[in-house]
């Protein structure tokens, strides 16, 4: 049998068809191919993007791959599907999207969130939560009831960009645990949705869809969209679940103390624990893993950089014309560590929740325009990131979580040699690099959703490490990091001062 994984990702939409018998991907695709797709941002911290898009694209690229001759669509018997994390779907009593989806790196709400967290009590908020309210999807809603009382009046269900994808596929709304976790709904001690979250923000439970277990029928494909894309009607969407999970799954990370980590436009590193724990200033976040349950919780806490590809992708786009990632990362390696003095904050895509979720923009510090060419550009972007890695990885140690090892899909940023070494040197944790992809993981998923698995780890049996990378060079980094941490904490004090004085904060 065949399984179809999709992955509604930021820059593009992957699509995968693995073989169950071998676990192997037997085709693939994104779309778009040459290019990644834009963010919206009419309003400095806005990020937007159309679900239309997301699903045009789906179609697209599916029917490309059932076009291409290479496998069987009749043998399709799963569907799942990953997505990015938080955004805020809604739709109408048709199922049509009635505005943009307010992705998840957007940062119009923080105040509503936090004044939020401050009303209903910290302590009880994170006991109950496990996180602040923030910038998540719940704050978002509030933001749209404040801001746009005509689509608030409209709102049939709201939604997150995976939903909306099987809803376009099997004409079912469902949500999870697990979604509803990541969009700071959920209530982990009532065990429902939260009624603190409801009624501090004037919510109708009917705005939610239905709750199913990740790993279930989530609808069949429906007869008009089978035909459409070359596949059999009533195939199960069997798994939908947010890209970091969806990671560490695809990485069979799935226990107490295992950890995965990505860099895509966003960084993440996801540690799985037995416990409901939270960081007591929300700057790493806490949700319902793939496989949690009440009886057994399995918990992903989550530390989120919001620029790292990102910064990867801008810097190659303004100093890398002619060239590839490939060539650019070379000409970074030949620079030698600390990259001549150039330190570079990658924090340029909206509020880090790391950073109590600040604005603080990204900053290129001591440039100096005879000693540094682009080489130091490249490779400072790198290091910059791998510190705010480490920066954020010293908070999940604060919360009793030592990971001695990290698995990460050979993907992304981590395809960079250079940039994998400069992680493991800065963090000191050696990385398991994997053959991964979020849409095959998607895809297995929807093979034990199905019970063409009776388990994850059968599921993900045949998984290998490629290769794992040592530290080298770690006490020479901690110096390296220790400058960059005091001028980031620097930057933040002066963020904190200009804000008490009314001064603008981000640059």
């Amino acid at each position: 049998m065949l399984l179809l994984g999709i992955d509604i990702g930021t820059s593009s939409i992957k699509i995968s068809v693995v073989d169950a018998d071998t676990q192997a991907c037997i085709a693939a695709t994104r779309y778009p191919e040459d290019q990644e797709n834009h963010i919206l941002s009419v309003i400095p911290g806005w990020a937007e993007q159309s679900p239309d898009m997301w699903w045009e694209q789906t179609t697209l690229a599916i029917r490309k791959l059932t076009a291409g001759g290479t496998f069987k669509p009749q043998d399709v018997g799963a569907i799942g599907i990953a997505y990015q994390m938080h955004g805020l779907v809604v739709v109408d009593e048709n199922g049509d999207a009635l505005r943009n989806s307010i992705i998840w790196c957007d940062s119009r709400a923080v105040e509503i969130g936090e004044t939020a967290f401050e009303h209903m009590g910290p302590h009880h908020v994170l006991e109950r939560l496990l996180n602040s309210p923030g910038n998540f999807t719940a704050a978002k809603w509030a933001w749209v009831k404040a801001n746009e009382p005509d689509t608030y009046a409209k709102a049939h269900q709201i939604m997150l960009p995976g939903d909306y994808i099987a809803l376009k596929l099997t004409g079912s709304a469902t949500t999870s645990i697990s979604a509803l976790s990541e969009g700071v709904f959920w209530d982990f001690k009532a065990n429902g949705i939260s009624k603190d979250v409801v009624q501090y923000f004037g919510f109708n439970e009917t705005i939610f869809p239905e709750i199913k277990p990740l790993f279930s029928e989530h609808g069949t494909l429906r007869n008009e969209v089978a035909q459409q894309l070359g596949l059999k009607p009533g195939i199960p969407v069997s798994y939908k679940a947010g890209d970091q999970p969806n990671n560490a799954l695809s990485l069979n990370v799935l226990q107490p103390g295992e950890v995965a980590a990505t860099a895509g436009t966003s960084g993440v590193i996801y540690a799985v624990s037995d416990e409901l724990v939270y960081d007591p200033a929300s700057r790493v976040n806490t949700f319902a893993h793939v496989n949690y349950t009440a009886e057994e919780p399995r918990t992903g806490v989550l530390l989120c950089i919001n620029g790292t590809g990102i910064l990867n992708r801008w810097v190659k786009d303004h100093f890398g014309h002619g060239i590839d990632y490939r060539q650019m990362n070379a000409i970074g390696k030949a620079v030698s560590p600390g990259s001549n003095g150039l330190k570079i904050l990658p924090f340029g895509n909206g509020a880090e929740r790391i950073l109590h979720n600040r604005i603080l923009g990204a900053r290129f510090i001591d440039l100096d325009f005879n000693a540094h060419g682009r080489s130091h550009v490249f490779r400072a972007s790198q290091e910059g990131i791998a510190y705010a890695f480490r920066y954020g990885l010293d908070i999940i140690r604060e919360n009793g979580m030592n990971p001695s090892i990290i698995r990460a899909g050979q993907a992304n940023l981590f395809l960079s040699e250079l940039f994998a070494e400069i992680f493991v040197d800065v963090t000191g944790v050696p990385v398991e690099l994997y053959e991964n992809d979020g849409s095959v993981g998607a895809a297995l998923g929807a093979g034990i959703g199905a019970g063409i698995f009776n388990s994850p780890q059968e599921a993900f049996s045949q998984l290998k490490a490629l290769k794992t990378i040592e530290p080298q060079t770690s006490d020479y980094y901690e110096g390296l990091y220790q400058e960059w941490k005091q001028l980031l904490d620097d930057q933040l004090t002066q963020e904190l001062k200009n804000s008490k004085n009314g001064e603008p904060t981000a640059s």
